[in-house]
């Protein structure tokens, strides 16, 4: 945020939104030899932001070097339209730089397959901004389950000059339906998504390829088809892999408009800066084929109206705008003249300036007729963040137009805490942040892991589910979140330092939730038994299991059976109430029509003896870049996991290697995510090593606690 770029002393420009990608020719300030390029970053004014928005580069840069003559910064536009089974219509629009006039350009545009070959390719000449059509036959379309990508190419030339860029794009269709949804290449898809913060947990904001592909496979293990960049243009990263693995994406532009949620945000900077920032984040993101549509805020103040709005306290300039905005926007509906419904047409309209071929939404919290987003006209699908009660009601006061559950969940769960009774269900906080009330307490900073727990405004991750399945004019939903994230604790404050909404915490570690959407959302057999079984003798314990392809789950406690169970339409789990603690073991087994699916079981650990290892990847690359993360648990004398298990553990890296990150998924920890000490929590842990540039050979990472010491090897190649 509010960053300054210089070159050998001189500055080039500042750009406040710390989201905006951009770019500056600093030709005219290079001299001969070594030249030295500042970013100063300016994040002294706080609060600016709702969440842990980072401080520092936190995207990837970029050293370019062309001719003079060049395709401009994200200046190639490529889309398929007129698409079918024989062929598919692909146009490309390239704008210059570095052009004169009279100057003659030749272009040249080809069309590649996944493995390179030419498919189309056509010649032309003319202006600087030149646009084509190229027809390619039989097209192999993008799909979430077949991520089939072309490239585009162009090639500029003029006066020996020539500069060639390459894109990949994908054909599909897309459509929206009010009473039917969304469409991918003609058929129904049910959009199971979920919202994203920007941070990767013990890595902090800068952007990591790896993080990425491992949060993103962690979700698509879920089931999670669907990915909503909340609430700010995400790294072209996140982007480029969902294009390779298969999600539709929500691409959102920003927070808030003019009126501000933190006194020093984007608000103060958004009547200079937003069309250029709103412009830019259309052209960067425009040829992925997974942004299925564009949103132009969240939860914006602008929905209502205040004396904030009357146009006598707009400055001249902003009036001025009003006016404009009126006069090119308004021209069917000259009556309307409420600062609020033209500045969100004025903002849908950018987009559309840019991209036709995308619908534009945005995420409401404000659920009523009169909501100046809704009524504007601008939006092609209705986005509502919570409020599932009112989706019937939606249908009624919105004819005719489709509708997402932009935002929906909040609940709130901690990773392997149980709270008995799980019938005792909470909305947190009641009155104010880490509260104590009458038979409240605040449980040491944390909240229970069965699905009895949400935020004020929020739902169950049953009930949320549940509302939009049974709809099918409910394109989808968007859970918040899907991992946890930095900043922004809810129920608590601190030492709380992270949210505990996400289906997976901030080590991604799953919680219990995860199982609930995996057996709702994926055709895989699952059955997942939870608490653990480690608890005082005679304690009552709730037992729940989540499961499919089943007809019902029978509990047996130490071999005996507590009956079997199923599930409803409206109780997507099977339960049994105040079962008796007694050491040793619980197991399920699912059956369906009398013969057994599947069985899992939970056993009464001892005390910790030995430490685990498990890195998800044991050869890593010597770029130093590369990662694996290594899941720490601690066993009993019978190599059981001990869930349990608090203990504190100390972590070193030698060799090929350095720590690059250590992590809990426990909210409430306030030790360094950078440092070398970590407890375990619910008796995991995590340590991220990364590899040293250029130096293979193998990186030890230790882990000691005081009842065991533990190596493991990552070979660095």
């Amino acid at each position: 945020m509010n960053s300054t770029v210089y070159v050998n002393g001189r500055e080039f420009g500042t750009r406040p939104y710390g989201y905006s990608s951009f770019s500056y020719d600093i030709t005219s300030a290079l001299v001969p030899g070594e030249n030295l390029i500042a970013v100063r970053c300016d994040n002294a004014d706080q609060p600016n932001s709702r969440w842990y928005a980072g401080c520092g580069i936190y995207r990837n840069v970029r050293l370019v070097v062309t001719d003079p003559v060049h395709v401009a910064y994200n200046g190639f536009y490529v889309r398929a339209t007129q698409v079918s089974d024989a062929q598919a219509r692909v146009v490309m629009t390239v704008e210059t730089a570095g052009t004169r006039p009279g100057m003659e350009l030749q272009y040249e545009f080809r069309i590649l397959d996944a493995k390179g070959r030419t498919v189309a390719r056509t010649e032309a000449a003319g202006a600087p901004v030149c646009e084509v059509s190229l027809d390619l036959a039989r097209p192999h379309r993008w799909d979430i389950d077949d991520t089939y990508l072309y490239t585009a190419q162009v090639s500029v030339s003029a006066e020996g000059m020539k500069d060639t860029y390459a894109t990949r794009f994908g054909v599909r269709t897309t459509a929206w339906d009010a009473d039917r949804g969304f469409f991918l290449n003609g058929r129904p898809l049910k959009l199971l998504g979920v919202c994203l913060h920007h941070d990767m947990g013990c890595l902090g904001t800068a952007v990591h390829f790896r993080a990425l592909q491992r949060e993103l496979q962690i979700l698509k293990d879920m089931g999670v088809n669907a990915i909503r960049t909340s609430h700010n243009p995400p790294a072209p990263e996140l982007l480029e892999l969902c294009d390779e693995m298969g999600f539709v994406v929500m691409d959102e532009a920003m927070d808030m408009w003019r009126k501000r949620k933190t006194q020093y945000d984007y608000a103060r900077f958004f009547d200079e800066w937003h069309v250029r920032d709103v412009q830019d984040f259309v052209k960067r993101d425009r040829n992925h084929p997974s942004i299925v549509m564009w949103s132009i805020g969240n939860e914006i103040g602008e929905q209502s109206d205040s004396r904030d709005d009357n146009t006598e306290n707009l400055t001249p300039e902003q009036a001025n705008a009003l006016l404009n905005f009126i006069h090119s926007l308004n021209q069917n509906d000259p009556s309307e003249n409420n600062p609020n419904v033209l500045l969100t047409r004025h903002m849908a309209q950018l987009i559309r300036d840019l991209d036709t071929t995308r619908a534009i939404t945005a995420g409401c919290n404000g659920v009523w007729p009169g909501n100046n987003l809704l009524r504007s006209g601008a939006l092609d699908v209705y986005g509502f963040n919570y409020h599932p009660q009112l989706y019937d009601s939606c249908r009624v006061w919105f004819p005719g137009k489709p509708l997402i559950g932009s935002e929906t969940v909040s609940s709130l769960n901690s990773r392997g805490i149980y709270f008995q009774p799980s019938t005792d269900k909470k909305k947190l906080p009641g009155r104010g942040w880490m509260y104590t009330a009458e038979g409240e307490v605040d449980w040491d900073h944390q909240v229970t892991a069965y699905d009895a727990c949400s935020a004020p405004w929020a739902d169950f991750h049953e009930d949320a589910w549940i509302a939009v399945r049974d709809r099918d004019f409910i394109a989808g939903t968007f859970i918040w979140t899907g991992f946890d994230y930095l900043g922004e604790p809810t129920p608590y404050g601190w030492p709380s330092r992270s949210s505990y909404f996400g289906v997976v915490d901030l080590a991604g570690f799953p919680k219990d939730a995860y199982w609930l959407y995996q057996s709702e959302w994926t055709d895989r057999t699952v059955l997942h038994l939870f608490p653990h079984w480690n608890w005082r003798e005679g304690e009552p314990v709730d037992v729940w299991a989540y499961y499919n392809n089943a007809d019902e789950v029978e509990l047996f406690v130490n071999g005996e059976s507590y009956g079997r169970q199923s599930k409803t339409p409206e109780l997507l789990h099977v339960q049994w109430l105040g079962v008796p603690f007694h050491a040793g073991s619980i197991e399920v087994v699912s059956y369906k029509n009398g013969r057994e699916v599947a069985r899992e079981a939970r056993y009464t650990a001892g005390e910790p003896v030995s430490l685990r290892l498990t890195p998800d990847r044991r050869t890593i690359a010597a770029d130093g870049y590369d990662l694996s993360y290594v899941t720490v648990e601690a066993l009993d004398a019978n190599g059981r996991v001990v869930p349990t298990a608090t203990d504190m553990l100390h972590f070193s890296v030698e060799g090929a290697g350095e720590l690059f990150g250590v992590d809990n998924g426990n909210a409430a920890d306030t030790l360094s995510l950078k440092g070398r000490d970590k407890a375990l929590f619910s008796g995991k842990a995590l340590a991220v090593v990364r590899s040293l540039r250029g130096e293979p050979g193998t990186a030890t990472l230790t882990v000691s606690s005081d009842f065991a010491s533990v190596k493991t090897n990552i070979a660095v190649k």
